[in-house]
């Protein structure tokens, strides 16, 4: 019996043996936005055999397009019961490839744009590891007031109770659909929460995070809450980031590591870093990607607003964490710059796709900014020759617009549709009058 046929033999029996019901078929639109729809278990040999069709335009985001037949085949390795939907006629999930009709992949496909990314590190011997650090808050839905724990960073207080017991929750019911926690613990910010996903490979731990922000989701609306991953939802507090740490492996060897200065990454890890230095203002667009996003990248909330790099400054786009001896392993780069929102399928193959650029046109790493840079000055940045990041999304939809190495990594047809998708939403948030501009202008 082949391995495919194995891995939906067991699905097929896992089902039976769970008593589910339904299977729900998983994907997401290019934005990361989480889409899908169920079968019955009668149909599920035959849709993971042959697939089952749906209509394809809703993959393409907010862009109006006209209906056309795509076909999600489920990946089995992908198999999990929901905890959070009742254990009688339980309910499954499968992750989705897309293709199209004639059995082609479908070029809007987040998920295959991953895969063909990690193919590539992988034919010059190179494995991807990530492990992200999401941070998100609690809110009342119907005031869109986050809970008054008066709780701060990494405490222990039970005036935030609620918090902590969706938190709790939460990490439960991912964790028994295999995906691991290293840490979890109350953010900076009243009501804001952070759950840091142990390391593995970039697909699995796409579909981790894709998995993660629904269970926060649904386990925080079964106690009339909210888990809001907006990337900054309140002015006077800092937003949520998704920092990423990055690992690349040659076997089960750690390739950042640097065996004659274990303080240091290794040559080739620092071309990585230098890559991800150079193309972090071009390939903004994808890992900060909505107008929201750029309320959080400013100066003074702990998140970049530069391209540039040092060894601990929390405003910094990436650091390098402090070597523990004995640890080559965990070697890596904390990437900084993505939010919460992300669509992780395309923010992990940039992020590859930019690194892997630097290896492969041996850039050098400049040397760490040691000046405080929130207290930087515009003199200061000019003269280190310091890129700034897109301040506004437009700001980044046009680096974007120029940018070959997000052509490169998505493909064209991906590259365009997102684009506009972008270029819609900021026209829409430019015809908005905003509460800051009443309470501005009103009076005139």
């Amino acid at each position: 019996m082949k391995e495919q046929e194995k891995a939906n033999r067991y699905v097929a029996v896992s089902a039976n043996e769970h008593g589910v019901k339904f299977i729900r078929l998983w994907f997401t639109d290019i934005l990361g936005n989480l889409k899908g729809f169920a079968i019955t278990v009668d149909e599920l040999e035959e849709v993971l055999s042959n697939g089952a069709s749906f209509d394809g335009a809703v993959i393409k985001g907010n862009v109006r397009s006209i209906e056309s037949d795509m076909v999600a085949h489920p990946d089995a390795s992908s198999w999990q019961i929901l905890p959070w939907r009742p254990a009688e006629n339980s309910v499954g999930r499968l992750f989705c490839d897309i293709k199209n009709p004639d059995g082609s992949k479908s070029e809007f496909d987040s998920r295959e744009i991953l895969k063909k990314t990690i193919k590539k590190a992988s034919k010059i011997g190179l494995n991807y590891y990530v492990a992200p650090e999401i941070e998100y808050y609690y809110i009342k839905p119907e005031n869109k007031q986050f809970l008054n724990d008066h709780s701060g960073y990494f405490d222990q207080s039970s005036v935030d109770s609620v918090g902590s017991d969706l938190r709790r929750e939460t990490v439960l019911s991912i964790e028994s659909m295999g995906i691991p926690v290293k840490h979890s613990h109350h953010e900076g910010a009243n009501s804001q929460h952070e759950i840091d996903l142990r390391h593995t490979n970039a697909l699995t731990m796409a579909d981790s995070v894709i998995t993660f922000r629904l269970a926060a989701k649904e386990i925080a609306a079964k106690s009339g809450y909210y888990a809001s991953f907006m990337p900054r939802p309140y002015e006077n507090h800092n937003g949520s980031g998704m920092h990423i740490n990055i690992s690349l492996f040659d076997g089960d060897k750690n390739i950042f590591f640097n065996h004659k200065k274990p303080s240091e990454l290794s040559e080739i890890g620092k071309q990585f870093f230098a890559g991800l230095v150079k193309h972090s203002p071009e390939i903004c667009l994808i890992t900060n990607q909505w107008v929201n996003s750029y309320k959080r990248l400013i100066p003074g909330l702990e998140a970049p607003v530069l391209a540039s790099w040092t060894t601990g400054d929390m405003n910094s786009l990436i650091r390098i964490p402090s070597y523990r001896p004995g640890r080559e392993e965990s070697v890596r780069i904390e990437y900084r710059l993505p939010d919460s929102a992300t669509n992780p399928y395309l923010t992990f193959s940039i992020i590859l796709a930019a690194g892997l650029k630097g290896i492969e046109k041996e850039y050098k790493l400049s040397k760490p900014i040691t000046t405080n840079l929130s207290t930087m000055t515009p003199r200061d940045i000019n003269k280190f020759g310091i890129k700034f990041l897109p301040r506004t999304l437009s700001e980044a939809i046009l680096l974007a617009e120029e940018s070959e190495i997000i052509s490169q990594c998505l493909g064209k047809p991906l590259k365009d549709i997102f684009i506009e998708n972008k270029k819609l939403e900021w026209e829409d948030f430019s015809r908005s009058v905003t509460d800051y501009e009443k309470n501005k202008y009103l009076f005139l």
